[in-house]
């Protein structure tokens, strides 16, 4: 019992200190740090009414098979549940939470403060959803799930789209914000279900490929705040250099 619970507390670090690390990116910044707040706030409560949408969705997919389509194929049974009912499900809660923190003083964040605000989200969406998960888990899953944190590259690749479409006003950045993480979150949990590895084994591959592509995206994550960062720095002291020019 304390080994499991050392293990999660282990597993959870890493998602801890990249919420840190991206509310203490403004420091200085009120407004900033208090939409960070809130997107922390939100990432923790969205997750009750994902399990409102889930469970509708779920209970019309139950009604479908038993009165439209008694014979569905379990395959595509399986693929309507993780897809619609798990994946778009979250996704879509995930992204209403996050378009409503913007809704006021859009106009004074930057591409990077977007994205910072939906990978906290994504990323305390996560850490509350790995409470359950971590019942009666192995280790070695718990750290897996830790390591590879699939609801923070979701929510970078959400929040960065989204902030594209914020600064150019192009409607394909707004669609690829939602649908893009939507399928690589659906294909990653269809790609662990039963009814597909039974039917290849080998299939197990998509899931082992998308895991490396979590990691892959968080280490974009973390190159795009750093290369964000530097940037800032330097528009601060252009701005700073400016102001003592013109003085």
């Amino acid at each position: 019992m304390l080994i499991n619970l050392f293990f999660f507390i282990l597993s959870i670090v890493p998602s801890v200190l990249i919420v840190i690390w991206l509310r203490n990116r403004k420091k200085q910044n009120a407004l900033y740090l208090q939409s960070c707040k809130s997107a922390i706030i939100r990432g923790t409560i969205c997750v009750m009414p994902i399990l409102v949408v889930s469970a509708t969705f779920h209970l019309a997919r139950n009604l479908l098979i038993r009165f439209i389509f008694p014979d569905m194929n379990a395959l595509v049974s399986q693929a309507i549940y993780t897809f619609i009912v798990l994946a778009f499900s979250e996704e879509l809660v995930k992204y209403i939470m996050f378009r409503h923190l913007l809704r006021k003083n859009i106009s004074n964040y930057s591409l990077a403060d977007i994205t910072a605000f939906m990978v906290i989200i994504g990323t305390v969406f996560g850490l509350v959803e790995d409470i359950p998960y971590a019942i009666g888990a192995t280790p070695s899953i718990m750290l897996i799930r830790g390591l590879t944190m699939g609801h923070v590259g979701y929510g970078f690749i959400m929040g960065w789209f989204y902030g594209k479409h914020i600064e150019t006003g192009k409607k394909i950045y707004g669609i690829v914000a939602f649908g893009l993480p939507f399928l690589i979150h659906g294909l990653y949990d269809f790609s662990l279900s039963e009814e597909l590895l039974k039917t290849n084994d080998n299939l197990a591959f998509i899931g082992l490929s998308l895991a490396v592509l979590d990691v892959v995206l968080i280490i974009l994550m973390i190159r795009f705040f750093l290369i964000s960062r530097k940037k800032e720095r330097c528009t601060n002291q252009l701005i700073e250099k400016t102001i003592e020019v013109n003085l």
